[in-house]
């Protein structure tokens, strides 16, 4: 790091943005194996934050590994810094008064717990997307599960590299049970309880 880089203050305050915007700003860490639903729950709660006014952006794990994480494969320091570089983008949103969903695997506790470090204590959100690895593998939307037991897909999480799941998440979505719409509720009721919407 530049020893020369001196951090500029904005000129509108966080505060200042949240209020224009007339709700609290965060980011909601949803983790979980592939195939979890993460990113399903991420679409529909965005969508349904959206159409309450709320302002919002959904920082899906694929979708950053298009563009900015493009760079990155799936070793423990590739993936550790797909999750740094996302916790920064989120931190951006946060600061303009948004509310974050970051839809990722993110399997590394140690990883997920720098990020919770990096925002105050009422702008973090863990959301453990819980499902046993036998649903997920069954599911397998995008094919993943088969082409890593085929070997295409080397350090897959889950079978040949680990997940580890939070200790401590402030919201547990066990999505064998539970369908879409619940999961969302619950998210929107956690944030509701907390007097942040």
């Amino acid at each position: 790091m530049s020893q020369h880089v001196i951090w500029s203050e904005p000129s509108v305050s966080k505060a200042e943005r949240r209020a224009i915007r007339g709700h609290h700003s965060l980011v909601l860490w949803l983790t979980g194996l592939s195939g979890a639903g993460k990113s399903t729950i991420g679409k529909a709660l965005e969508r349904k934050l959206y159409e309450t006014g709320h302002h919002t952006f959904l920082l899906d794990g694929d979708n950053l590994r298009k563009g900015i994480n493009a760079d990155l494969g799936f070793s423990p320091p590739d993936r550790q810094e797909n999750v740094r570089r996302t916790a920064e983008i989120a931190k951006l949103f946060v600061e303009s008064g948004t509310i974050v969903i970051a839809a990722l695997i993110s399997p590394f506790r140690a990883d997920r717990e720098w990020v919770r470090r990096q925002f105050a204590e009422d702008e973090f959100v863990e959301v453990f997307v819980d499902c046993p690895l036998e649903v997920c593998q069954s599911r397998d939307p995008k094919g993943l599960y088969q082409q890593a037991r085929q070997g295409a897909i080397p350090q897959f999480t889950g079978l040949a590299s680990p997940y580890e799941p939070p200790i401590s998440p402030e919201i547990v979505l066990h999505t064998d049970r539970l369908s879409i719409d619940d999961c969302v509720t619950r998210i929107i009721q956690y944030m509701d309880d907390c007097g942040w919407l």
